[in-house]
């Protein structure tokens, strides 16, 4: 047999030999993870994880903001550079390595010893190596490089939903103490007429000097929660500001001009269990990573074995021309020890990402249960509470009417007063929790995700 039919033979068995299956576990193979059939209090079908939910508010102030904030946020930008990232990762990634160089040198020299004038010079040299994924090293690294590409996908979705999370708070607490400023003004109102009552009552002996302290201290209690809840308004606003990567100057002056505050819409509904492994990005982030770790694992193994490659090499040395081609044979026998301690590592990471996503899903159940029970009970907190303010508002009506027939002391009148000034900021509060608990629920199925 001739040297190069023996070539081509080695170059038959090498290539046969990379078509072998790639050592190491498989990361598209992941085990199915365990979820309860159902949720505790679980209701209806879920809503789709690419929904809008948020339009379920009716709010065209809120709407028109996130959509402005969607191309604009640096949080968003920030994961959408970590995607691209990914991206020049899984490109740079192959199924064969390949290096190719070359170098060129100009200069004279001496043909001997004898005063002979040197010789111009001129030598050029090419030469390309290429490696055979013998073992699926190079396979496994680019199924990792995939991978990373998927958790970088679904962190991105993660922090879109973590970014609406705040901004629907941020903007449903700014209407909420709009709501605060609003009640507290016509609570400073009333007590400004109930003091003239009272100054006119001191004015013919029917009233006291205790009872007129008495009064402007509760005028003056209301008007100094003012400036607080203006002081958590603006906070509310530049906390948007930050979010939309807005300027706060037009975005103060559009929320000053008011709106209602956030309701409660119906629902949602959350489906079952099984559905945030779709759903949640967060589950299909930690899948990801999980994947990409046990792609390493099987790049460490190969590095455990044997490699080929096929040098060839071309040099023009002054016009002479020389080449040389053949394969070479890589035996990684003195660093095994280094190599087997790298994969025992690549090992453990495996398992440890393997616990993390069985515990994103774990987290993930106990984060739509806990949604669950708080939106239900805040629901009915905020009903009861607009009960009790609805009562209040009436007791107050009545003891104004007694108050001015003289059927009632002026302390159960102010009495009344405190306590209608303080059950309806609590409803509200309480609304406002609700509405937002409604978000929650929705984001902790996934709904929004993108």
């Amino acid at each position: 047999m001739t040297t190069t039919m023996r070539r081509r033979a080695l170059l038959g068995s090498v290539l046969a030999l990379g078509a072998c299956a790639a050592v190491g576990p498989d990361p598209d193979a992941l085990p199915t993870p365990a979820v309860p059939a159902g949720f505790q209090e679980g209701e209806g079908a879920a809503t789709p994880a690419q929904t809008a939910f948020w339009s379920g508010y009716n709010d065209a102030n809120l709407n028109r903001l996130i959509g402005q904030g969607l191309s604009q946020s640096f949080d968003i930008m920030a994961a959408n550079e970590r995607i691209r990232a990914a991206q020049a990762d899984l490109a740079g990634t192959g199924v064969l390595a390949s290096q190719v160089g070359g170098t060129t040198t100009a200069g004279r020299e001496r043909a001997g010893g004898d005063g002979i004038a040197a010789a111009a010079a001129n030598t050029a040299n090419l030469s390309a190596s290429l490696v055979f994924d013998l073992f699926g090293g190079a396979r496994r690294a680019r199924e990792g490089a995939a991978a990373s590409l998927r958790s970088a996908q679904a962190q991105a979705q993660t922090v879109h939903l973590a970014w609406l999370a705040e901004v629907i708070a941020a903007y449903a607490d700014a209407r909420y103490y709009q709501q605060a400023l609003a009640l507290t003004r016509d609570t400073i109102s009333t007590r400004e007429g109930t003091l003239e009552v009272t100054r006119n009552s001191l004015s013919v002996g029917i009233a006291t000097e205790y009872d007129l302290a008495q009064t402007e201290a509760l005028l003056q209690t209301a008007r100094a929660d003012l400036p607080n809840y203006e002081a958590q308004f603006n906070a509310q606003v530049y906390r948007l500001s930050t979010l939309l990567n807005l300027q706060a100057a037009p975005l103060m002056a559009q929320m000053r001009r008011g709106s209602a505050p956030l309701r409660t819409p119906p629902g949602p509904g959350t489906g079952v269990p099984a559905d945030l492994l779709r759903s949640r990005p967060d589950i299909r982030a930690s899948q990801a990573d999980y994947a990409a770790a046990l792609a390493a694992v099987g790049v460490a193994t190969a590095d455990l074995l044997p490699a080929i490659s096929l040098t060839g090499t071309v040099s023009d040395r002054g016009g002479a021309t020389t080449w040389g081609f053949g394969p070479g044979l890589s035996l990684p026998v003195l660093n095994q020890g280094t190599l087997q301690a790298a994969r025992s590592r690549r090992l453990s990471e495996a398992r440890q990402a393997e616990i993390a996503w069985k515990s994103a899903i774990a987290a993930a159940v106990e984060d739509v249960q806990t949604a669950q029970s708080n939106l239900r009970r805040y629901r009915q907190r905020a009903a009861t509470l607009d009960g009790a303010a609805a009562s209040y508002d009436r007791a107050y009506t009545l003891a104004r009417q007694n108050f001015e027939e003289g059927a009632l002391a002026l302390v159960d009148l102010l009495e009344a007063d405190r306590s209608r000034a303080a059950a309806r900021l609590a409803a509200a509060q309480a609304r406002n929790a609700a509405a937002k608990e409604w978000a929650v629920l929705q984001i902790a199925t996934g709904a929004g995700s993108r």
